[in-house]
């Protein structure tokens, strides 16, 4: 059966206030992304959901855990394979402090694209199975995110540039119909719901998405 997955972005934490680069290091929500993962929550409680689930780091798990309380459902359950992508060396950095210390881009311990994105499907695939036939919050990155936008619906956005906001909303089907069972893009109306405050560029929360 198909399995709805509605994948959340974490609410901001204070390194994304100041630009820092995340990645696998673990820092909590701040006021304001608490605030942001609660108007997610009620975004989404215009639908009916089975579950929640998230990754493990603190950022997304707290958010998945106020999704969940506005819900009305258990707490999520955590799954290392949604964990944002490791950036290495770079994490802790700023932008700036980033060219200054990899002109050429060349970043040690950063993971590949092609690495996030196979850890991504496979356990996107796991809870799709899991939860077969249900309707799934998924609190995790915006890395992981723009991966499966970018794999399931490619020619949405530039490739390397969709914005993908704390707190937004983006949703997806698990179809084990097709030839090869694949993620494919379900564009339900609470997605641009979710996008609409506070605009601003990708660029601004994770500058290093921008590169190759």
């Amino acid at each position: 059966m198909t399995t709805l997955l509605y994948l959340v972005r974490h609410g901001e934490t204070d390194w994304n206030k100041q630009r820092r680069i995340q990645g696998s290091t673990d820092i909590p929500l701040n006021d304001t992304g608490r605030a942001q993962a609660a108007a997610s929550a009620s975004l989404l409680a215009r639908r009916s959901f089975d579950a929640v689930v998230a990754s493990p780091l603190s950022r997304a798990s707290e958010t998945g855990s106020i999704i969940a309380s506005r819900l009305a459902l258990p707490a999520p359950t955590t799954y290392p394979g949604l964990a944002e992508r490791s950036y290495g060396e770079a994490e802790g950095l700023t932008d700036d402090e980033v060219l200054a210390h990899y002109p050429d881009d060349v970043i040690p311990g950063r993971e590949s694209r092609a690495a996030l994105l196979a850890r991504a499907t496979e356990t996107l695939a796991e809870i799709a199975v899991r939860y077969d036939g249900g309707v799934i919050v998924v609190a995790t990155h915006g890395a992981v995110i723009r991966s499966v936008v970018n794999a399931a619906a490619p020619g949405t956005a530039d490739r390397h540039h969709t914005p993908i906001r704390n707190g937004s909303i983006h949703s997806f089907r698990w179809d084990p119909e097709r030839f090869h069972a694949e993620l494919v893009r379900f564009d339900d109306p609470i997605d641009d719901a979710s996008d609409a405050p506070g605009k601003y560029s990708f660029e601004y929360q994770n500058p290093l998405e921008q590169r190759s």
